[in-house]
């Protein structure tokens, strides 16, 4: 049985959704983000008690197909840029679409109905919070984290950044570097 769970974007995530299966007596699980697969069927009053406890922890088990299709994709990008060490080298759209099995027009046109913003406009926003967190990281220099992140050059990247947070790549990390010197001097 398959189920989808909604706000399920870290392994902190997967780790609440893997103790609450376990509190209703499911040991076998699968556990991906924003996916759970079992062996066992669940019933309506474990269904019920599952939603009730991942409400509790910001998370929501989805019941309609578009809600499930909307969390699916923005799923396969969140671990594309979080969590996979090498971006895929073939075109965003290719890969989203033979990771769902549906043509990539269809999922775009659900995805900018549901979410009001396009999935390339997703897909930037969430390189964006990436750069920022490799930038904190400070192990990667820009050409590196452009390299990593796929861009055309760090020109493209610093533009696309300060367009994004109207900061350049190289003023955000100094401000990180001012605030914990700042903290350092307290």
């Amino acid at each position: 049985m398959k189920l989808y769970i909604k706000y399920m974007v870290s392994l902190r995530c997967k780790m609440v959704v893997k103790e609450e299966l376990k509190k209703l007596g499911f040991r076998h699980a699968q556990i991906e983000l924003g996916l759970v697969e079992t062996d066992e069927d669940i019933s309506a009053i474990q269904r019920e008690k599952l939603k009730v406890n991942l409400a509790k922890s910001g998370l929501e088990l989805l019941d309609d197909k578009r809600s499930i299709l909307i969390e699916r994709i923005k799923n396969v990008i969140i671990e594309m840029i979080h969590y996979s060490d090498e971006v895929p080298h073939v075109n965003y759209s290719e890969h989203i679409s033979s990771k769902l099995n549906y043509d990539y027009t269809y999922l775009s046109n659900v995805f900018s109905e549901v979410k009001g913003i396009t999935i390339q406009h997703f897909i930037i926003l969430h390189k964006i919070e990436r750069v920022k967190e490799l930038l904190l990281y400070d192990e990667l220099n820009l050409t590196a984290i452009a390299e990593k992140l796929h861009y055309s050059s760090v020109a493209h990247l610093s533009n696309q950044f300060k367009k994004i947070t109207g900061l350049s790549p190289s003023f955000y990390k100094r401000m990180k570097k001012q605030r914990t010197s700042n903290l350092e001097n307290i």
